[in-house]
Formats: structure tokens, C-alpha cells, sequence
């Protein structure tokens, strides 16, 4: 190839070196490297020469061309000149140094070819470095810096010159007046420093391994001079820093005598920098490096500099790190590592300093001096051995500070020294608790948001840490054993440490166990000897109680029972073997619970009886008082956990049941009652369940005790001793009393019931009953509480004794105020349920209550039972009442919902008259409808009660009517559908009652058993399944029994409240009120007549705020039932509804398919009026030109209800009866739909879409007539919403006709039959429709076998002379679609199918080329089936028609024509001229294959495929069947590069055609073809031998790539630049 043009090529890659696009910069680096690769010497010549001759380039553009050489050079060093690599030094150099002024950039990229030359080539590198490195001239910035990175790059090379520069550099530092040479000056000295050391480290791997540190130590001193003593106080930051990272790296260098002479100067002056820079990492490194110089040395001097020394480490050590900012991380380890080396020469003077610090109670000035303690403990441990004492007894300042930062730094202090042996010493244990009291540390109370502090320390992060700790003391520091066993058990029992006894417990654990497998004697405890540890019965009553709340203390529960039975031995040795077998099951209880699944009163049972079994198994009355006396006095650690100690109160009243000692038991009677806080309630309920308890076994004296207390001074409130007491001055006497009333409670509920009895009312009714007037509300529920409790005790022997009270109604009113006085939002107390129970036992007394007596008495009652939340709803706490569990709760609600049904048994008792029924059923009614399922279900429950009561109680003495049916009947039917099991069981109950209470008041007998109500007890197993179905059916059923029982006179009654049922809270209930009331009308309806008009206009009403869809449906076949009789009026009612038809309106419509034959009668009338009425007007907008296609009214509210009785399913029959018509109809009237506007009658009818309405009508059709394979193929094309638009319309109309094609041939001929006379209508969009739809059908051999191909053709020759363009276009369409669909009848119609599609290629009235572009495509398809006979003549003319094509903007056009051209490649086959062709066209094929347009991509490779044979070459034909497949993708790439060879190879005389050919293309309007040809000439050349180069103009192709390199599209510039890395 000429040399000029690979210069022409370099040029212009370096011309275009800076282009903008970052993408086209990387493409033609990678080219110019490609070409420097290939001809170093050329290249880099070339280089040279474009940076020489334009001085004037911007510095980023020169910058590019040097990095370029930098490139070349590094990776072909060993291919280039000598001579070469001399002026490329040369050329650097000018380059780095030409201007004075310091250019980074610039500079920078020719430094670099220096150093990469230098890798290779030092000397000469040197050579001309050191020419500009001239003793006493300043040299440039970039010479010093290159000499730097060299040092860096190549050690070896380097060293050798150092001290020649070195030499030459010591005068030129005095000269550098500027900071930017003195910082480079300063970088080179720190790199060189670095380098030798490298060097000397390394001796065994260097060319001169005699090198020696004090070959440099005299010049390293005298520049280390000059830094120091001059440039270290400059002002700039920057310079400061990298003088004395300089210093710090010269030191090592220097002659020791030098070195120590300068150490009294040298400290300080780094240490002062702390001050004046921010950054201080680089100022610790060299500090670092000058301390590591001085103490190898074995430096005398380096003492005197201690004190300034450690303050100012010290502050560095201080400073807040901050780990996501890597230099102060960096600083902080440096400054320890300074700490280190220090500690090794001076460590007393050390550690004195950091545990004087330690004094300063500053947070930061603390928290550094324990990282330094931490850090010396850790890495000095030799040197610390004899400092212990010392810092242990110096650690307790810091331990005692309030920051929790400091806190954590003193943990991690404690950990270092645990492993080191300081824990064992006097005072260790100290730490150790210090550990314990921040394992109890409570959560952060957080009053506001968070301040963001990144250091800040939580209370749970600190506690964590000291949990670890302790675990990891316990567990990896073994001889820590006998420090923490048994001392931790201390901790165990001070209220101060309970949040850490989950940690505790585990590590007291983990010793004991392992004491215990060893056989230890230290295992077994002397608690005599340990003075400090709490007594066997604390440790045991602490861990018991804490057992109680498992959950508490971060779930002590667990922990506290496993240490217990480690412990059992050290506890009493008669309990190993009892907790042995005990324990492990209560564990296994927790394993298997949460907080919230524990059953808690079955959880303190079962600890109860553990305590209990085991005081019995300890056997020894000693050690049980010993154990009650040590529980009484441990109460008061429990004031502010008062659960807790509710729970102690009940330890301690078994314990004492448990004791044979009445005096013991009397005094700690005495004791509890006296110091109990008797104002907290769940004291009080603790201290009271705890004497009763002991009563169990001290009846007598525990009566005594309380009787005694009731009488003394507690009691009185005159100032006397007992009220002065401290504790006691605010203690109400009603708190005391109301414990007193609960002990009494308790003791009746737990003193043996043989004893009891007679007990009662002496003793405990007498001390009570005194009571029963306070106003105290705390009093109050003591007294329910209490009287609940007696009565559980001795409900029988009240009866016996006939125990009743005379103040019946003053009761029943305190009884109310009691109900009315609780919360109506929670059940926390069985208030209610004792205040109903009593008032259902006084309500058969006499006197009767009166009626408004009743009234306020049920109002209350119900009220206050039903509009509880359920029983799963937790209430929040409050202070008077303790929360309930679960369990407590569920018995609660029981107990108040069957206390209220025997109340209103007991109201109905007095009235059992239908009056009576109404006077309780009113107060339940409302909550029947209520939207919570559980209001629901007890109003329902109640309901079926007192029915059932009235039932069994019913006497009928005369013929009474029970008017009330209908109306009970109608509110408690639709409940038999409820969402809510339990609703519907009953809900039958109450109707299966109500209908035999009919059926008394009828005359039936008692025993009369009626078949149609019995039918209803079966029905709730049906109604147990809550399918649609089973519902329906069940409500159906029950329906015709009441249907059979209602008499006529309650049926109106029921009819309505059933619509009040329709909107009903519950859905299914709204179901169940449509299927009563439609089953209803069926049966009996016809006694109605009167009331039609006024039940439509409530079901109107109705409908307008039912939601669910099964009930609109349900009412409209209620409408149905009455439409039946009145088919035309209903009919035109709807017609005439306002437009777009509400829901209730299509309902109704809907309805009306629901009869086949009604449907029908329907479908005929509309079919018949779409075809007489105007579909739509022309009207003419004001302000716009033309015209505006607007509905008429009608026709459109016809189809709207066609529409919406198709949807009805049951109108299958009759549309299937009519289908062709129908399908007919609406496709036409889908046509004159597309592009109209709904009428502007009213607001809202123009929101109709009137396209849309006739597409969803055909859609409904066609699901109707089972065309499900079609639908689906509509679905998948979205042809509905194409049908719809004027844009998309014949799309989907010719996707409707390929899938009725396809899918539903047979129904064809009748539909063509029925569509003929449309394509003579007057409205143009009829005819469009139906042409599009026939043009489609043409393409399906479905209808030659149908006998309609000569219908179709017909109809489409007709066609193709349509004035209406668009229909000329279908015509051409459809008589092209002969070829796919009836391919053996082309030849039959070649003439005219010849002649349409010529004049169609030549069509003038065609304004989109929307008939060329159909004219070829058809003929396309029509030449692969014509006979060459018919076609021969026309081939070279037809190409000749196309080629222009070739080119189009239309990416349709340049499809259609390629096609063509493959198509009529086998008429062309063999013929010389066709060839010729081919090979013209070729290019312009080849280029397009990377067309924008995919389709098009499609169609070359496809045109490729078919004429490659004729092309004339194997390996391109075989190339072109083997890559060009539609479907696979092609890396064009590759391609092109293996066909350029196969062309070279096989028709070298057309290379210049090709070329020419392509370089016409650079100027193509597309950027992608433009990149392609780019491409293909790339490859060209890639590839051609040097024999073939005279066939290409190498001068036109290099101009063009020149050209293209400066396209507007960065992709086209890529590609140039990629082919012009092909010249060489």
C-alpha cells in the first residue's frame, strides 16, 4: 500500500484524535495503535511530525498524541530504532519542557513516554534528562518529577545515577525560589529515598550490590538540611506535607551522628505541623519513621523530646476516627505504632503518662488514653508485666465516667486485660463487676429524634458489648474460672443488676456445669465462708421469680431455671433429684412458647406446685420458715416490679402452707398485711391471693390475723402512730380495706370446702357486708371480686340457705351504676357478668319492675355485653386494672354473654306475650346488622335463646296473632347466609322457632311435628360449608318453608324488609335477602300486583349503593320475573335510559338475554332498525373546517343494548339461531362506528365510544357462538382496540377476517352472502370495512374450498376502480393475497393479476405510496406461482421499475422492493443480464443488512439468499445460505470481513465497481449504512493483497474515510477511524 496514503489515513486519525465523542477518541487511539503496532518507526514518525508542525494544538489534543506514543512505545520498546527511540526521547522532552510554565496535563503525558522509554532504555533516557539537569540552573518542574517516577518504575536502573543527581540537585535547592519547585524538589528527595532503601533491602537482587546507606548519607544530609531548615516553614500546606514526608524517608539514610544531632530540632518541628495542617496522616508516617530511625540507632537524645512528644501523640490519639474516612484511620495506627516504638525505650516514663491522662476526666482525652492502654496490653505485654497493679488500680477513674464512649473503650481495656492476666489480681474483681453493671444497662430513652453522632455509643450497643465480653471471659480465658465461680452469683439477687441476669445465669452456667463434669471441690459452695453471696433460699426465691415472667430481663425465664438446677445441690442437696426430673419439662414449656402463647396462670400454677413439691422433698421445717422469713424481707426489692411481687406474695403464702410453725405463719401474716402497699391493685390482689393460700392450712389462725387487722389502728382515721408511719401517710383506709375484703374472698376460694361452709356468714359475709355502700370505686370491685369469689365457693350452699336480698330495685340500680361505671371499650373485671347474675336472680322477685325500670335495665345490660370488642382484642393497660391473659379473658366474655341470656330469660318470664318478644327482640335487633362479626354473633345467640325460652314457656290461652313474623322473619333470614359460621347455625335456630311459634298461635298442638320446618334443621349442615352454592341452595329451601307458613297478611311486611336486607353490612347476607325475596315473588308474588311500580322504584334505590355484583344480578332477575309479562314497555323504558347507561341499565338489558326466546324477539328488532336507521350525521364544527361524523341516538343505544344482553350467557341460543346475520350487521355497523363522535345530547353521552361499543358487541358475540380459537387469536393480536380507531381499523378488521378464516371456516359463506350488498353502500367506511375484510379472506385457502374464490376476485376487480383510494388499495391487497391463499388459481388470473399490480406500481392518486407499496408486495407474492412463460419478458423490466425503490425513505418501499427483487431471481436464473443486475444491486443489499428498519435487514437477507446462486461465486453463495437467516442474528462485522476476502478471491476485475460502489454510500442518508460501508472498506483493505491494491483508488477511499471521520454521528467517525487502522 503507498505510504502516503497510510500517512493521509495516520493524519487524519490525528486530526481527529480530540473529538468530541469519547467513544470515536478510544476508536481512533485503538487505530493508531493498530497502525503503530504494524509500523512503529512510520507512525511514531508521524506523531512526531503532527506535534512539531502544530505548535498551536490544544492541549488536550496534544495530550492524546503523546499518551498515543506512550502506548507504542510501551508495548513495541523492543521493535523500534535506536535512532527512533532517540528522537522520540528527544521529542519528549522538547514537549515536557517547552513551555516555562508548568502544564500538568501536558507535561504530565510526555513524563510519561520518558519513564516508559526509561524502562528499556535509562542511559539514554539519562542522557537527556540530565541535559536539562544541569548543575546551577533551575530545572523544569517535569524533568525533577520524571527523574521521581523513574525512581519508582525502575529501582535498579535508577540508584546508580542517585548520586551523581543527587549531587547536581544539592546547589539547585537554594535556587528553588517558587513552592511548586520546592515541592517537587521534596517529592524526588522522598521517592529517592524510598527507591535506595527499596535498593538496599533488596542487595542480593541489584547489579551493584556494594552500594552502602552512607554512599548517600552525606548528600541525603545536606538536602535534609535545606528541607528542614528552610522549606519545612513554608506557608503552603501542601509543601509542608511533602517535606516532611521527605524528612521521615531521608532519616533512615542519614549518618546516626547526623541523625541525633538533629533530633532535638527535628521533633518538634514535625510535631508543631499538627497545628498548621489538616491532614495529619503524612505528618504521623514521618514522625513514625523518624521515632523507628532514632530508637534502631539506640538514640540518647530522643528522651529529652519525650514529653512534647507523648502530649502531642496523645491529642492525636485522641481525635475522633472516623472509619468511613480511610487517612484518619490510617493517622490513628500510625500514632499507636509511635506508642509502640516508645514503650520499648522508655516504658515507666509511658505509662505514667497515659495512666496520668487517664485522670483527665475530658471524653476525648480519656477515650485515646485507653486506646493507647488497650494497644500497649495488647502489643507490649512483656514490657507491661511489671505494671499491673498500677494500671489496674489507675483503670477505676475512667470506669467511674458517665460517657458511654468512654464505657466502651474501658470494656475493651477490661477484655485486653483479662487475656493478660490482671483479672486474677486484688482489684480485678472490680472489672468484672463493672462488666455485670453494664450487662444491666436499660435502653436509651430516646425523648426526641436522634442527634446524628457517627461515634455515639447506645445503651443496648454498650450492653451487647459487655454481654460478649462476659461470654467471652467465661469462655476463652480459663483461668478467669475461679475468679467468676461463685462471685457472679452476687449479682443475681440485687434488684440495681436484674436486666444482666440473662447473661449471668448463662456464664454461671457454662462454670458450673464444667465444675461439676470435673468433680471440683470448689463446685459445691460454702455459703458461710462466702460472706458476700446471697443465702440459698434468696438465690432460690430470686430465680423462681424470675421463672415466673420467663419473657422479662431479655428472657431471664429459661437461664434462671437452668442455673437453678446447676445449682440444685448448692441450693439443699434434697432437691437434685426432684429438679432433675422437674425442670427440664418446664424448659421444654418455654422452648414451645412466645410471650404472647404462654398461658400465664398455668405457668405460675405449675411453679407454685414446684415450690410446693419441693419444700415437701427438703422436708425440714428450719429451713422453710428460714425461707419464708428471707422471702418477706425480700419483698421490698420488688416495689417497682409489682407482677413480680404479686407472684412473691403467692411464694411466700405457699410457703407458709407449707410450715408447721402457727406462730411463724401469724407473723408473717402480721408482717405482709402490715408492710403490703395496699394502693396498688395488683399488690392488693397479690398480698390477698397469698393469704389465702396459707389458709389452705391455717384457717383458723389466718381468719384470726385478718379479723385482728380489721380492728386495728389501720383502720381508723385519726391521726394515731400507725397513720404517721413514713410508708404508710398515704395510704387511703378504703385501699386497706379493699385488701381485707380480698383476703376474705381468697380464703373462702381456697380453704378446704369442709371447713368453710359454716364459716361464711359469721365470718366473711359479716366483715363484708358493711361495705356494700362505699363509693369507692376500688372498693367496688373488691366487693364484686370478692362476692365472685365467695359465691364460687359456696354458690350451692347459698341456695340452700335460700339467700336472698330485700332491696331489690335500690340493688339493681347500685348493680347498673357498677356496669356503667366500666370502661365500655374493654372487659377487664367480671363486673358485668356478677352485676347481670345477681340482677336475673332479683328480677322474679316481687315487686315487678316497671316497664321503663325494664327498658334501662336491658338498655344497660345489652349494651354493655354487645359492644365489646371481641374477645381476642387486647385493652391497653391502665394503672387501676391489671391486663388479662388470653384464657382469662375467653372465660370472662363467656361468663358476661350467658349471664345476659339468663338475664333476658328472666325479663321475658314476666311478659311471654309477642309484646314481651318485641319489648327484649328491639334491644337486640339493631345489633343483628351490625358490620363486626362478633356484635353479630351474640346479638343472633341471644336471639335463638330467648326465642327457644318463648317456645318452651309459650301457653296459648286465646287466638292471639303473632303480628310480629313477618317483620322477624325478614331481619333474621338473611342472616342464614352470614360470612359468620356461628351466625347462620343460629339463624336457622331462630327461624325454625319462630315458625313453630307461628304454628301455636295457629292451634297446633304442643307435640305437632310440621315437615316443612322440620326440613330446616338439616339445612345447618349445609350452611356449616360456606360455598356459594350450598348457601344458595339452603336459602332457597328455607325460602319455601316460609313461603308455605307465612300467612298473606305478613308477606308485604317481609317483602320490604328483605330490600332493607339487599344492603345489608354483609355481602352474603345482601345474596340471601335477593335469593328470599326472588324465590318469594316465584311463589307467591302474584298477589303483588299493586306494588310493582313502587318495589322497582326501591330496587332503583337500592341498586344505586349495592356494591356486590351476585345481588345486582339477583335483582335483576327479580326484575326479570316482573318484566316477563311486560316485554315492550320494560324494552322501550330502556331505550329511552340517558346514554352511557348507568349499571342499573345494563343489569337490566343484561336480565333480558336471560330468556332465549325473548332474547331472540330482541336481537330481530334491532337487526332490523341498525339496517333502516342513519348510523351517524355530518356536522359542521364552528370554529374548525370540514365536517364532524356525530351518532344518532338510537341506532347507537341499540347496539349499547345488544351489547349488554349478549352478555347475559343464556343468550347463547338465540344469538348462535342468528348468527351470520348478526355478524354481519355489526361488523358493518363497526365500520360506520370508526371515527364518530357519541351524540352531545348530554354531558355525559359523548364520553361513549361509539367504535368501542360495537367492537365489544361483536366480541360478545363471538364468545357466544363457542368461536373460542378465533377469540383467543384476537385477544393475542390486540385487533379490538385496532378495530376501534380510525388509524388501525383495517388492521383489525383484516385480523377479524384471519382468524374467522382460520377458525371458523364453515360460517363463512353466509357471512359473504350477508356482507355482498354493503360494498355498494353509499357510506364510504362500509365499504372500506367489508373490502378489508374479503382482501383478508383471499389470503385463506379456506375459501376455494368454500367455492367463494370467484365471489371475492370478482368483488376485488370490481373494486380496484373505487373511487375511494383506500378502497383501490384493499382491492390490490386482496388480489395479491391469492398467491398465500389459493396459490393454484394464479396462474388462472395471471392477466389480470399482471396488469392490476403494473398499474398499481404506477398509481398517480396515491398520496402515501400506499398502493406501490401493495402492488409490489403482492406482485411479490404473485411471482412465486407464476409460470415463467408469463412472466419471462417483464423480468428486466420489472427490475428496472424497482431498483429507483431500492433507496426510499419509506422503510415499507425499501422492503417491498427488495423482496421483489429476491422473488424475481428464478425467472432470472442463467441469463447473463441478470447476473449483471444482481452484482449492481449487490452493494446497496450488503449495506442495508444494517439497515435501521429490522424489517428491512429481514428482506436483504432473505433477496441475498434467493439470488446467491446467480451471483457467480460457491464460497458467497454458500456464505450467503449459511449466515442470512431471518431469524438469526448476524455479527455483521465477521461477515463482511469473510465476504470481502471471497470477493477479492473471486472477482478481482470488479473490486473498483465495489469500491466505487460503496464510497458512493459514504454519503448515504442513513448513519448506519454510512458506518457499514466505512466498515466494508475497512475490510477491503484489511484483506486485499498487494497485487489487487491497483484495482482500488486509494486516494477517493482516503479522502472518503477522511470525510466520514468527520461525520456528524460519532458511530459513522468510530467506523472510519476503525478502517483506516486497516492501512498498513
Amino acid at each position: 500500500m503507498d505510504g502516503t496514503d497510510v500517512e493521509q489515513v495516520t493524519l487524519a486519525l490525528l486530526d481527529a484524535a480530540n473529538d468530541k465523542d469519547s467513544e470515536v477518541q478510544e476508536q481512533v487511539r485503538k487505530s493508531m495503535l493498530t497502525l503503530g503496532k504494524q509500523q512503529p518507526d512510520r507512525v511514531l514518525a508521524m506523531c512526531q511530525d503532527y506535534v512539531l508542525k502544530h505548535p498551536k494544538l490544544v492541549v488536550s489534543h496534544r495530550v492524546v498524541i503523546l499518551q498515543t506514543i506512550e502506548l507504542i512505545v510501551g508495548c513495541r520498546i523492543d521493535e523500534i530504532s535506536p535512532p527512533k527511540i532517540k528522537s522520540i526521547i528527544s521529542l519528549a522532552s522538547d514537549e515536557m519542557t517547552r513551555s516555562k510554565d508548568v502544564i500538568p496535563d501536558w507535561q504530565q503525558a510526555a513524563s510519561n513516554i520518558l519513564v516508559a522509554v526509561g524502562n528499556k532504555h535509562i542511559n539514554d533516557i539519562m542522557e537527556e534528562i540530565l541535559s536539562k539537569f544541569q548543575p546551577g540552573i533551575l530545572p523544569h518542574f517535569f524533568v525533577v518529577q520524571t527523574l521521581a517516577s523513574l525512581s519508582d518504575s525502575n529501582v535498579y536502573g535508577m540508584v546508580p545515577f542517585l548520586n551523581a543527581i543527587l549531587g547536581t540537585m544539592l546547589p539547585m535547592l537554594s535556587m528553588a525560589k517558587q513552592d511548586n519547585m520546592k515541592w517537587v524538589f521534596s517529592s524526588a528527595l522522598c521517592h529517592f529515598s524510598n527507591s535506595i532503601l527499596e535498593y538496599l533491602a533488596n542487595l542480593d537482587k541489584a547489579p551493584d550490590p556494594t552500594v552502602r546507606k552512607d554512599t548517600f548519607s552525606s548528600e541525603i544530609f545536606a538536602a535534609f538540611d535545606m528541607l528542614f531548615n528552610n522549606w519545612l516553614q513554608s506557608r503552603e500546606p501542601k509543601l509542608r506535607l511533602t517535606v516532611a514526608d521527605a524528612l521521615g524517608s531521608m532519616c533512615h539514610l542519614m549518618a546516626s551522628d547526623k541523625l541525633e544531632e538533629q533530633i532535638p530540632k527535628l521533633i518538634p518541628a514535625i510535631l508543631s505541623m499538627y497545628k498548621k495542617n489538616n491532614e495529619h496522616y503524612i505528618i504521623s508516617k514521618s514522625l513514625c519513621q523518624v521515632l523507628d530511625a532514632s530508637v534502631n540507632m539506640g538514640s540518647r537524645v530522643l528522651e529529652t523530646q519525650l514529653e512534647s512528644l507523648l502530649l502531642a501523640l496523645h491529642q492525636q490519639v485522641s481525635a475522633p476516627v472516623d472509619y468511613s474516612n480511610p487517612p484518619t484511620v490510617k493517622n490513628h495506627n500510625e500514632v499507636l505504632r509511635c506508642f509502640s516504638l516508645l514503650a520499648n525505650s522508655f516504658p515507666d516514663r509511658l505509662v505514667m503518662f497515659v495512666l496520668q491522662k487517664l485522670e483527665n476526666s475530658n471524653e476525648r482525652s480519656r477515650v485515646g488514653s485507653l486506646a493507647v492502654l488497650r494497644h500497649l496490653i495488647n502489643s507490649t505485654s512483656s514490657t507491661m508485666e511489671s505494671k499491673k497493679l498500677l494500671i489496674l488500680a489507675s483503670i477505676r477513674q475512667p470506669m467511674a465516667d458517665h460517657s458511654n464512649k468512654v464505657k466502651k473503650h474501658v470494656v475493651q481495656v477490661i477484655s485486653a486485660m483479662a487475656h493478660h492476666g490482671y483479672l486474677e489480681l486484688e482489684g480485678g474483681e472490680l472489672l468484672v463487676r463493672f462488666i455485670v453493671q453494664h450487662c444491666a444497662l436499660h435502653d436509651t430513652y430516646q425523648r426526641g429524634p436522634r442527634p446524628t453522632d457517627p461515634e455515639e455509643v447506645t445503651n443496648e450497643a454498650l450492653r451487647t458489648m459487655c454481654d460478649n465480653t462476659l461470654h467471652l471471659l467465661t469462655t476463652t480465658v480459663g483461668r478467669l474460672a475461679d475468679v467468676l465461680w461463685p462471685k457472679l452469683l452476687y449479682y443475681l439477687t440485687p434488684s440495681q443488676y436484674s436486666n444482666a441476669t440473662t447473661p449471668l445465669c448463662k456464664s454461671l452456667i457454662v462454670l458450673g456445669k464444667k465444675k461439676k463434669a470435673n468433680s471440683e471441690p470448689s463446685f459445691n459452695i460454702d455459703f458461710t465462708q462466702e460472706v458476700n453471696l446471697p443465702s440459698p433460699q434468696t438465690l432460690m426465691i430470686r430465680l423462681l421469680v424470675n421463672a415466673a415472667f420467663p419473657f422479662n430481663s431479655r428472657g431471664h425465664g429459661a437461664p434462671s431455671l437452668s442455673l437453678l438446677q446447676v445449682l440444685s445441690v448448692n441450693i439443699h442437696p434434697n432437691t437434685e433429684l426432684l429438679w432433675e426430673k422437674e425442670i427440664p419439662l418446664l424448659l421444654s414449656v418455654l422452648d414451645e412458647s412466645t410471650a404472647e402463647s404462654l398461658d400465664k396462670k398455668q405457668w405460675d400454677e405449675k411453679l407454685l406446685k414446684l415450690l410446693s413439691k419441693t419444700l415437701a422433698t427438703i422436708d425440714d421445717d428450719k429451713w422453710v420458715c428460714q425461707l419464708a422469713a428471707e422471702a418477706t424481707r425480700y419483698l421490698s426489692t420488688y416495689n417497682n416490679l409489682l407482677e413480680e411481687k404479686s407472684f412473691l406474695y403467692r411464694c411466700i403464702g405457699m410457703t407458709l402452707q407449707q410450715s408447721f410453725n402457727k406462730e411463724v405463719v401469724k407473723k408473717h401474716l402480721q408482717e405482709i398485711l402490715l408492710t403490703a402497699r395496699h394502693s396498688d391493685a395488683v399488690e392488693r390482689e397479690g398480698v390477698a391471693m397469698g393469704i389465702g393460700l396459707c389458709a389452705n392450712s391455717h384457717l383458723e389462725g389466718t381468719l384470726a390475723k385478718l379479723d385482728e387487722f380489721g380492728k386495728s389502728d389501720a383502720f381508723k382515721k385519726s391521726p394515731s402512730i400507725f397513720n404517721l408511719l413514713k410508708e404508710r401517710n398515704d395510704v387511703e383506709v378504703e385501699k386497706v380495706k379493699s385488701t381485707l375484703i380480698l383476703c376474705y374472698g381468697q380464703v373462702a376460694l381456697n380453704a378446704p370446702p369442709e371447713t368453710i361452709l359454716n364459716r361464711i356468714d359469721q365470718d366473711i359475709l359479716r366483715c363484708i357486708s358493711k361495705h356494700f355502700n362505699t363509693k369507692d370505686l376500688t372498693m367496688k370491685l373488691s366487693l364484686i371480686q370478692s362476692v365472685g369469689l365467695i359465691a364460687k365457693a359456696i354458690s350451692v350452699c347459698v341456695k340452700k340457705q335460700g339467700y336472698i336480698f330485700s332491696r331489690k330495685q335500690e340493688l339493681i340500680t347500685v348493680m347498673l351504676d357498677f356496669i356503667k361505671a366500666e370502661p365500655a371499650d374493654s372487659l377487664r373485671t367480671p363486673v358485668r357478668p356478677l352485676v347481670m347474675t345477681t340482677c336475673a336472680n332479683l328480677i322474679p322477685l316481687e315487686p315487678a319492675l316497671s316497664e321503663n325500670e325494664n327498658f334501662d335495665l336491658l338498655k344497660v345490660c345489652v349494651n354493655s355485653a354487645f359492644s365489646l370488642p371481641p374477645e381476642t382484642h387486647t385493652p391497653e393497660r391502665t394503672k387501676e386494672e391489671e391486663t388479662l391473659d388470653p384464657k382469662q379473658r375467653k372465660a370472662l366474655y363467656k361468663d358476661t354473654l350467658a349471664a345476659l341470656q339468663e338475664l333476658l330469660k328472666s325479663i321475658l318470664a314476666k311478659d311471654p306475650t309477642p309484646d314481651g318478644l318485641q319489648s327484649v327482640f328491639k334491644h337486640i335487633e339493631s345489633w343483628l346488622n351490625s358490620a363486626q362479626d362478633h356484635e353479630r354473633e351474640r346479638a343472633v345467640m341471644a336471639t335463638a335463646h330467648i326465642l327457644a325460652y318463648y317456645l318452651d314457656n309459650l301457653t296459648v290461652k286465646n287466638m292471639v296473632s303473632f303480628h310480629n313474623l313477618g317483620a322477624l322473619l325478614g331481619r333474621l333470614s338473611p342472616r342464614c347466609s352470614d360470612p359468620y359460621p356461628a351466625v347462620r347455625i343460629a339463624a336457622i335456630d331462630c327461624i325454625y322457632t319462630l315458625l313453630y311459634i307461628q304454628l301455636r298461635y295457629e292451634g297446633f298442638s304442643l307435640d305437632y311435628k310440621d315437615d316443612a320446618v322440620e326440613s330446616l334443621p338439616p339445612l345447618k349442615k349445609q350452611l356449616e360449608n360456606p360455598d356459594h352454592s350450598a348457601l344458595y341452595k339452603a336459602c332457597s329451601d328455607l325460602t319455601k318453608v316460609m313461603s308455605k307458613r307465612l300467612p298473606q297478611q305478613q308477606l308485604t311486611t317481609l317483602v320490604f324488609m328483605l330490600f332493607e336486607g339487599l344492603v345489608d353490612s354483609q355481602t352474603n347476607c345482601c345474596r340471601a335477602s335477593s335469593v328470599i325475596l326472588n324465590t318469594m315473588l316465584k311463589n307467591r308474588g302474584g298477589g303483588l300486583q299493586d306494588l310493582v311500580p313502587e318495589m322497582l322504584e326501591v330496587l332503583h334505590v337500592r341498586l344505586q349503593s349495592i356494591t356486590e355484583e351476585q345481588v345486582r344480578v339477583a335483582v335483576a332477575q327479580t326484575v326479570l320475573i316482573l318484566a316477563s309479562q311486560h316485554l315492550q314497555t320494560v324494552i322501550n323504558t330502556l331505550v329511552n335510559q340517558p346514554l352511557p347507561y348507568d349499571s342499573w341499565t345494563s343489569e337490566m338489558w343484561m336480565a333480558l338475554g336471560a330468556d332465549p326466546i325473548v332474547a331472540k324477539q330482541i336481537i330481530e328488532m334491532v337487526m332490523e332498525k341498525l339496517l333502516i336507521l342513519a348510523p351517524y350525521v355530518d356536522k359542521k364544527e364552528s370554529m374548525r373546517v370540514g365536517t364532524t361524523k356525530v351518532a344518532n341516538n338510537q341506532p347507537l343505544a341499540m347496539t349499547c343494548g345488544l351489547k349488554e344482553l349478549l352478555l347475559n350467557g343464556q343468550s347463547q341460543e338465540a344469538a348462535v339461531s342468528l348468527f351470520p346475520q348478526l355478524f354481519s350487521c355489526l361488523t358493518v355497523r363497526l365500520g360506520a362506528s370508526v371515527g364518530v363522535l357519541g351524540p352531545k345530547d348530554t354531558k355525559h353521552t359523548a364520553s361513549v365510544h361509539v367504535a368501542g361499543v360495537a367492537a365489544d358487541a361483536l366480541r360478545i358475540l363471538l364468545a357466544r357462538a363457542q368461536l373460542d380459537e378465533v377469540m383467543k387469536r384476537l385477544d393475542e393480536d390486540n385487533a379490538w382496540d385496532a378495530m376501534k380507531e380510525p388509524k388501525t381499523h383495517i388492521e383489525g378488521v383484516t385480523l377479524l377476517a384471519r382468524a374467522m378464516a382460520k377458525h371458523a371456516g364453515p360460517r363463512l359463506p353466509a357471512i359473504v352472502e350477508c356482507l355482498c350488498p354493503s360494498l355498494n353502500n353509499i357510506y364510504e367506511c362500509q365499504r372500506i370495512t367489508v373490502t378489508a375484510f374479503f382482501s383478508e379472506l383471499l389470503n385463506h385457502h379456506v375459501v376455494t374450498e368454500l367455492m367463494l374464490i370467484d365471489v371475492l376476485m370478482n368483488n376485488m376487480m370490481e373494486r380496484i376502480s373505487d373511487p375511494c383510494c383506500t378502497v383501490r388499495m384493499l382491492a390490490v391487497r386482496g388480489l395479491g393475497n391469492i398467491a398465500v391463499g389459493s396459490p393454484e388459481k394464479v396462474n388462472k388470473y395471471a392477466k389480470e393479476l399482471l396488469a392490476a399490480m403494473s398499474s398499481g406500481m404506477e398509481e398517480k392518486d396515491d398520496p402515501g405510496k400506499l398502493i406501490t407499496l401493495e402492488a409490489m408486495s403482492g406482485l411479490s407474492k404473485v411471482l412465486l406461482y407464476l409460470d415463467k412463460k408469463n412472466v419471462h419478458l417483464l423480468v428486466v423490466y420489472i427490475f428496472m421499475k424497482i431498483k429507483p425503490f431500492l433507496e426510499s425513505e419509506s422503510d415499507d418501499i425499501r422492503c417491498a422492493s427488495i423482496h421483489l427483487m429476491g422473488n424475481l431471481s428464478k425467472f432470472g436464473s442463467g441469463e447473463p443480464v441478470f447476473k449483471d443486475q444482481i452484482h449492481n444491486v449487490l452493494v446497496s443489499l450488503l449495506l442495508h443488512l444494517v439497515d435501521p428498519n429490522p424489517q428491512v435487514v429481514k428482506a436483504c437477507k432473505y433477496a441475498m439468499r434467493v439470488c446467491a446462486p446467480v451471483v457467480g461465486s460457491e464460497q458467497i453463495t454458500a456464505m450467503f445460505q449459511n449466515h442470512l437467516h431471518e431469524d438469526k442474528s448476524l455479527h455483521y462485522g465477521e461477515f463482511i470481513n469473510d465476504l470481502t476476502k471471497y470477493l477479492i478471491q473471486d472477482f478481482p476485475g470488479m473490486l473498483n465497481f465495489y469500491h466505487i460502489s460503496v464510497i458512493q454510500f459514504f454519503k448515504s442518508n442513513w448513519p448506519e449504512v454510512r458506518a457499514g460501508a466505512a466498515m466494508f472498506i475497512g475490510f477491503l483493505l484489511g484483506n486485499i493483497q498487494e497485487e489487487h491494491l491497483s484495482h482500488l483508488n486509494m486516494g477517493t477511499i482516503t479522502k472518503g474515510l477522511v470525510m466520514l471521520l468527520q461525520d456528524s454521528d460519532p458511530v459513522v467517525r468510530v467506523k472510519a477511524a476503525e478502517a483506516m487502522g486497516h492501512f498498513h
